[in-house]
């Protein structure tokens, strides 16, 4: 292998950026030239790029009665894709005003799902869709009491339709086996408490 096969590309030159489109979200094109693996920099590119708000996620777990709370609500993307577009999903909100990661989930977990949060744990940070989106998902398990969880919940105004289930961790892991869990966090969740639920009882029970 030759130095080129080590060397990590840092530079980026933004030659220009024009707004194609704003309302809740925008898209954005931009002109650019990065570095490449090789050395020097690409050839003028244009890539388009859907600018949102940040998003915060978390898996309500009851380490007593070993159960995750899950949402379901209607999703306009799966429309098509799926024969079902009611996902099942976590308590999840976008980093809209000037709010911590933390304050989201607990905001978020008392608006969709009637729950609060005892403890919260960071799984991890990720890009959902960088290649097209600028969105970052803090991701969370939050501890919680399952107990009498459940019902419909959500804010009128904000449009939102959500019915609330308890589930037995290992039946929400068996769901993503089955492919009924296929919403990216969820999954991301389930099976990194699957990973770390010995350790995550230990220390929460």
């Amino acid at each position: 292998m030759t130095d080129a096969n080590h060397s990590v590309p840092t530079k980026v030159e933004i030659t220009r950026r024009e707004n194609c489109f704003k309302g809740f979200y925008k898209v954005d094109k931009l002109f650019l030239r990065h570095e490449l693996f090789s050395g020097g920099l690409c050839k003028e590119i244009s890539r388009e790029l859907f600018v949102r708000h940040d998003a915060v996620c978390v898996l309500p777990y009851d380490p007593q009665r070993d159960e995750v709370v899950l949402i379901e609500q209607f999703r306009v993307g799966a429309m098509g894709k799926v024969a079902n577009p009611w996902l099942i999903e976590m308590v999840a909100g976008l980093i809209d005003k000037d709010e911590q990661p933390e304050e989201v989930a607990h905001r978020e977990a008392e608006e969709e799902a009637g729950l609060k949060f005892q403890a919260l744990w960071p799984i991890t940070k990720y890009f959902p869709s960088p290649g097209g989106s600028d969105e970052y998902v803090h991701l969370y398990l939050g501890r919680c009491s399952s107990e009498g969880a459940g019902g419909l919940h959500g804010l009128e105004e904000e449009g939102e339709d959500i019915r609330v289930r308890v589930w037995a961790f290992e039946d929400a892991l068996q769901a993503v086996r089955d492919g009924k869990i296929i919403n990216a966090a969820a999954l991301i969740a389930i099976q990194w408490l699957a990973l770390n639920r010995e350790e995550v009882r230990g220390l929460w029970k």
